[in-house]
């Protein structure tokens, strides 16, 4: 990690950072006026009634050395769970087995939350909070009103209680209008296909270049060591090749 910055201004909202390029880009005046106008710590009724209706969220975590991770977390309207003022939630469904956002979560409980309306308000609400990790029926326990699922795939395993630091508006004139269409869901699935394959191609590259090792002189096909086919080949490949970040 960088060394800290000195912050020339600790009271002002806001990091050292943001404060030391503030005042070396001459917009710290403006920077004061959006905290003033538009920074809250709690979630003011049109707050929560958008959250209401969102059905994803764009969701920024990193672990206890700064190693960031940013995923998707998508439902039906209502899977955000306004809690009160200063709570919401959000159900985990079954994913992809890496947990590397409740991992992080685990380890550094700061999170970033961004949800848009690509629709019909073209705007965006940023919640800053710290998270915990609650099992279902811990929360339900203090949350009877909770909804309950009854679609398979959809059912919390547990939720990510998020406690309101700062919530404040995403600017709307870069946000671009979407159409949404009709599509269906595959919760829960385990099916390959259906959860996107290798539509990067990381796991065929991994598999030409162990074969193209194995077919070199002294590789595995000429008596070389048959274990270099699981070994450093596959990892040069994911050096080499596209990357990809499990986002769950």
């Amino acid at each position: 990690m960088t060394d800290r910055v000195p912050d020339p201004r600790p009271d002002r909202p806001g990091s050292a950072g943001e404060h030391a390029l503030q005042e070396a880009l001459g917009t710290a005046a403006r920077a004061q006026r959006f905290h003033d106008d538009q920074t809250c710590d709690v979630l003011v009724p049109s707050m929560r009634e958008f959250i209401a209706r969102m059905t994803m969220a764009f969701v920024a975590t990193s672990d206890a050395g700064g190693e960031c991770d940013s995923t998707l977390r998508a439902g039906p309207p209502g899977f955000l769970r306004v809690l009160d003022e200063r709570h919401m939630a959000w159900p985990e469904y079954r994913g992809n087995g890496v947990m590397a956002s409740l991992g992080n979560i685990s380890e550094n409980p700061h999170v970033g939350l961004l949800m848009v309306d690509f629709t019909d308000e073209l705007i965006g609400l940023h919640v800053n909070g710290s998270a915990r990790l609650v099992e279902d029926a811990d929360l339900r326990r203090e949350h009877p009103d909770l909804p309950v699922e009854t679609v398979p795939g959809r059912r919390a395993e547990m939720w990510v209680e998020v406690t309101v630091e700062e919530a404040y508006v995403h600017c709307r004139k870069h946000i671009p209008r979407l159409v949404p269409v009709d599509r269906t869901r595959d919760w829960g699935t385990d099916d390959v296909r259906r959860k996107g394959g290798d539509h990067f191609g990381v796991a065929a590259a991994r598999r030409a270049a162990a074969d193209a090792e194995a077919a070199a002189p002294g590789g595995r096909d000429a008596g070389g060591d048959e274990d270099d086919r699981t070994g450093d080949a596959p990892r040069r490949a994911a050096t080499a090749g596209a990357g990809a970040s499990s986002g769950e």
